[in-house]
């Protein structure tokens, strides 16, 4: 199947999980892809990995807190590729703290997730209302809407996230975009990884901890949530904008 033959996509945080994930997956149903990361060595893997296949992509290094290097996604997505049909909001800050979060850690998870978003998003649009359609996607979290222990910084980005999307899909919809998002529950990614050697746990452990918190009782891969995400980011989707989809095998209909 091609279902993005001859699109563009920016995926942000595309160097690895669930953007690496959806990046390989675009690439395979044909879209051209432009990797943004603050990872170069995943960047230019995930890249690596597309061109080998035979698909079409390239990796801009973008810390999307910085207004200049969200910018330059679009920039590079037009130069290259000559113009822009999705975007998928996916490079997230995972700051994992309560009240104690010094100001730091509040610029730090704010500056990427939301700020971060709605600045790619802003040249991401322009881009596309020149072509008079687009589509948005940007990845929320079960941690949108649900209460963890000392996840405040991190799940009121993710929060805003959901409000941001219906916004954006308001004022964007008169030029053909639209936009939604994806709310992933526990995904295992490298992320995952580094939460287990910090909190002295096996892999095994965490999966049967966390899988149990969802209906189907185990977490989710990566590309189980790239595979919802190409289906809004596709004109399978064409009337759908302004919400969300839940891929958290269950774990919020509890």
């Amino acid at each position: 199947m091609s279902r993005l033959k001859n699109k563009v996509a920016i995926i942000t945080g595309g160097g690895a999980g669930i953007g690496q994930a959806t990046a390989v997956l675009f690439a395979e149903e044909g879209a051209k892809v432009v990797i943004g990361d603050v990872d170069e060595t995943g960047g230019e893997a995930t890249a690596a990995e597309i061109k080998a296949a035979g698909g079409e992509a390239i990796f801009v290094r973008a810390d999307i807190s910085q207004e200049a290097d969200a910018q330059k996604l679009t920039d590079e997505a037009l130069r290259v590729f000559g113009r822009l049909d999705i975007l998928v909001n996916n490079a997230a800050a995972f700051v994992l703290k309560g009240l104690e979060a010094s100001v730091e850690d509040w610029q730090r998870s704010l500056g990427v997730n939301v700020i971060g978003t709605a600045l790619v998003s802003r040249f991401a649009s322009e881009a596309m209302k020149t072509t008079g359609s687009g589509a948005i996607v940007n990845l929320g979290s079960m941690s949108s809407f649900i209460a963890q222990p000392h996840f405040v910084t991190y799940s009121a980005t993710k929060a805003a996230i959901i409000q941001m999307t219906r916004n954006m899909a308001m004022d964007l919809a008169e030029f053909g975009i639209r936009v939604n998002a994806v709310c992933p529950g526990t995904i295992i990614t490298q992320a995952s990884e580094k939460h287990c050697a910090q909190a002295g746990i096996t892999m095994d452990e965490f999966k049967a901890t966390e899988g149990a918190k969802h209906l189907l009782n185990r977490p989710g891969y990566p590309r189980e949530v790239a595979q919802p995400i190409l289906f809004l980011a596709s004109d399978e989707a064409s009337f759908i904008t302004g919400t969300y989809l839940m891929v958290d095998g269950g774990y919020t209909a509890q």
